[in-house]
């Protein structure tokens, strides 16, 4: 199944799924929605072109986790591509995922996503043995930061990989708006009902790829600069007449790195383990 196909058939589910309305924002606005698919597009392309090449370079069957699946969205496009995944969720994402599994499967093997409720560092996938880690929008809600690093490090299998999705931390329109949001509070805490126990998340707490690129070189992770990605930075208004698949090629065609760094509100990157 296509990235495309796929989009058409979670459209559909959403006017199944209303409580979903507030995450995925598709069905609320008619003129934003080629921006918004745009986004959405060119983060599930850059992982399924990753995890499709990875099994080309000799791994028929790879071990994934995705740490914070969310919803499980990531983990369903890539369960109609016949590609086995495990998610690890918290908070109201969980109780939704069982309803989508029974949607997604009048077109493919849902059961190939499995998922859990769980506190990455209780619970998370035993030393050497995942070849892909999948983390989106998920790095910048995982602390202490080290201690999440470490056991993706130890998770991974040699020469494994984290597929990372995440906003940019050194946009300067995003940074200003979080500091207005949250102030310098980057970390927070809060009571799990169903875990019974405290939990302590970043909060929005974004970075650069210079501070990703500090992070993870300490945890003996790097980061594989030509595969490194950014994405959007055109406003709603420019989509009025093109497509998203449009917009993407004229955002990907303006290379400037200046624009690149301080601008694009997405950071797509791989690492390795050393």
């Amino acid at each position: 199944m296509t990235t495309e196909q796929f989009f058409s058939l979670f459209l559909e589910e959403l006017k199944t799924l209303p409580e979903l309305y507030h995450y995925y924002k598709f069905l609320s606005s008619e003129k934003d929605f080629e921006f918004r698919k745009n986004y959405f597009m060119q983060r599930i392309d850059y992982i399924a072109k990753h995890v499709d090449q990875y099994i080309k370079d000799g791994h028929p069957e790879p071990e994934i986790w995705d740490c914070g699946c969310g919803y499980g969205t990531t983990c369903l496009y890539l369960a109609m591509n016949d590609i086995k995944t495990y998610g690890s969720t918290l908070e109201f994402y969980y109780p939704f995922i069982e309803q989508r599994k029974q949607y997604w499967a009048q077109y493919g093997d849902s059961s190939l996503f499995t998922a859990g409720y769980e506190d990455i560092y209780d619970h998370h996938p035993a030393a050497n043995s995942c070849d892909l880690i999948i983390v989106q929008d998920t790095l910048h809600h995982l602390e202490p930061i080290h201690d999440a690093l470490a056991i993706c490090y130890t998770c991974l299998k040699p020469k494994g990989k984290m597929i990372c999705i995440e906003e940019n931390g050194a946009n300067i329109i995003q940074t200003a708006k979080l500091y207005k949001q949250r102030g310098s509070n980057r970390v927070i805490t809060f009571w799990d009902e169903k875990l019974q126990k405290e939990i302590t998340m970043g909060n929005e707490n974004i970075r650069s790829m210079d501070e990703w690129n500090g992070l993870l070189s300490q945890n003996k992770l790097s980061i594989l600069a030509s595969d490194t990605q950014y994405i959007r930075i055109l406003p709603p208004f420019f989509y009025s007449n093109k497509k998203a698949n449009e917009m993407a090629l004229i955002e990907a065609n303006i290379a400037n790195g200046f624009l690149q760094k301080y601008f694009y509100f997405g950071i797509n990157f791989i690492a390795v383990k050393n």
